[in-house]
């Protein structure tokens, strides 16, 4: 199975404008089993390549847009917590930008909660998070073993604060997910969207594979969430760059120290020089992180964080 000539933009349904490369599964699954012991073959299935697409937004997305099997992220987090890169502690930095939004005593929904780290920055508020793949074996009860569907069926106009944050670009849907969160919030609530984007230090890393299939289906811009949720009825409140933190300013290093920089027509190729460029910079951005620390902010950030409002009647 190949990428279709020319896919729909996930968020505005509109043909992609353009093509920016093919990336082979054979790459792409040999390097997630090198990197991360991750199987990727299950996910991928019969997909042979990968196009990469720019939307009329600036969205950069996957196509055919194939999401992590349950067998993929049990591997993939495996390694992470073993390399000291997760932890049930992992503090985003969109999550104290959002946490300044939210009153004493306010519902907060958290979509794609993995372990509930939100919560710690809102002990404020009355907080329950949803994750098929966290939820079953937490043994905490603000931590529930269920899709945001099913959620809605008995928690529809619930909350004051709903939250996705790092979840849309996992998914091939994302403007489904953010209607059903839109759904779930009560008049005048909060949604709050966190999301990697481009270009940034993520895409400017050469075979940068947390940022490709079957992880990241999609990479944003300002544009793409406004976009997103004026479709949806909501109300833009604002579009934040997220600053860097403690846990991701390795990944500022490795961009920084990595010889070779991706500039927009190319992000993953099989040449050595490609492979030799991404293990230098590793190795330099190990390095830089522990001799100089989080990098001052910049204009760029590490991601973008939408907020918006359910306006006081119905949403689309």
């Amino acid at each position: 199975m190949t990428p279709s000539a020319t896919p729909l933009c996930p968020i505005t349904g509109r043909p992609a404008v353009r093509l920016v490369q093919t990336v082979p599964t054979r790459l792409l699954g040999r390097l997630w089993k090198i990197e991360f012991g991750a199987d990727a073959w299950p996910s991928f299935g019969a997909v042979e390549q990968f196009g990469l697409w720019e939307s009329p937004t600036g969205l950069l997305f996957f196509d055919p847009p194939v999401e992590g099997d349950h067998g993929f992220y049990e591997g993939f987090y495996s390694r992470l917590k073993k390399l000291g890169l997760y932890s049930n502690r992992f503090v985003r930095p969109e999550f104290n930008l959002a946490a300044r939004h939210v009153p004493p005593g306010a519902r907060v929904l958290d979509v794609g909660c993995g372990p509930g780290n939100f919560r710690h920055c809102v002990p404020h508020a009355d907080y329950t998070g949803l994750d098929p793949h966290f939820g079953a074996d937490s043994g905490d009860p603000s931590l529930r073993n269920e899709t945001l569907g099913e959620h809605l069926l008995a928690n529809a106009a619930s909350y004051d604060a709903v939250c996705a944050f790092q979840v849309l670009e996992h998914l091939s849907a994302p403007a489904s997910l953010f209607s059903d969160m839109l759904r779930a919030a009560k008049p005048g609530g909060l949604v709050f969207i966190g999301v990697p984007h481009t270009p940034s230090a993520l895409t400017r890393i050469p075979n940068f594979l947390m940022n490709a299939p079957p992880h990241h289906l999609s990479w944003w811009t300002i544009g793409a969430l406004a976009e997103m949720a004026n479709r949806a009825g909501a109300i833009v409140e604002s579009v934040e760059k997220v600053p860097w933190g403690e846990d991701d300013a390795l990944l500022y290093w490795i961009s920084r120290c990595s010889p070779m920089k991706c500039d927009g027509d190319a992000y993953y190729g099989e040449a050595p020089s490609w492979h030799a460029s991404a293990a230098l910079g590793l190795l330099g951005g190990l390095a830089a992180r522990l001799a100089l620390g989080v990098p001052a902010q910049e204009d760029e950030g590490t991601g973008l964080l939408l907020v918006a409002r359910r306006p006081a009647g119905k949403v689309k």
